[in-house]
């Protein structure tokens, strides 16, 4: 399987690609700074310099040429401006949806966040606000594509290590923490699931072992 991961550099998307290639998927991973190539490569990735805040729609089409899924991991990251929420969060998820329609990529696999769907709490802090609404509007924009798609929306992240047990479940689910290691070992399993498709999914720690909850949404 081709997979093109966008946000290449994330804690995720490493532990992905690095997830994929081991068990003999071809990767390429879109990253913004060519300096985090080297890292990327460890993986056993291919790194792809391109910026989805400044790409064209073709430039972005051209990446995916050939790919049988994409993945949708990049985020404006801790510290950005709620501007950037949407540039990235939000805007770069469409670009990536459209260059995938463009491409004929039909496999589409979005990383959200456990939130999104609902309206910020009153008081909210204005960056957090943002965040969840851009995820939101990501969300929203899948369905009406003619796309094979999921929405993958995590609990809190920790960098604990990985325990193969989760709860996966169409929302609403309960709140919860969960290491990025399950979060990936969950998305390597989801992008060969086709009962994923066109799901929504929440993820938390749990104990049910990773390929039996996949295997389990209906």
């Amino acid at each position: 399987m081709r997979i093109v991961i966008a946000g290449g550099h994330g804690k995720i998307a490493l532990l992905l690609a690095g997830l994929l290639t081991r068990r003999g998927d071809e990767v390429y991973s879109l990253i913004r700074n060519p300096d985090h190539a080297a890292e990327v490569a460890e993986t056993g990735a291919e790194p792809v310099i391109l910026d989805l805040e400044k790409a064209t729609a073709e430039q972005v089409a051209a990446a995916l040429a050939g790919a049988d899924a994409a993945v949708f991991a990049a985020g404006a990251g801790p510290g950005s401006s709620a501007a950037r929420k949407y540039t990235v969060d939000r805007d770069g998820s469409i670009q990536l949806a459209q260059a995938a329609e463009r491409a004929g990529v039909r496999r589409f696999v979005q990383i959200s966040t456990m939130g999104a769907g609902s309206a910020p709490a009153p008081g909210t802090d204005e960056v957090w606000a943002a965040y969840i609404d851009a995820k939101t509007q990501a969300e929203n924009d899948l369905p009406a594509r003619p796309l094979a798609w999921t929405i993958l929306r995590p609990g809190r992240l920790t960098d604990a290590p990985p325990t193969g047990h989760i709860a996966l479940t169409e929302p609403p689910g309960p709140a919860g923490a969960i290491p990025r290691a399950d979060v990936a070992a969950t998305l390597a399993a989801i992008l060969h699931a086709d009962n994923t498709i066109a799901k929504t999914l929440e993820l938390i720690e749990g104990t049910t072992p990773i390929p039996t909850a996949v295997t389990a949404i209906n």
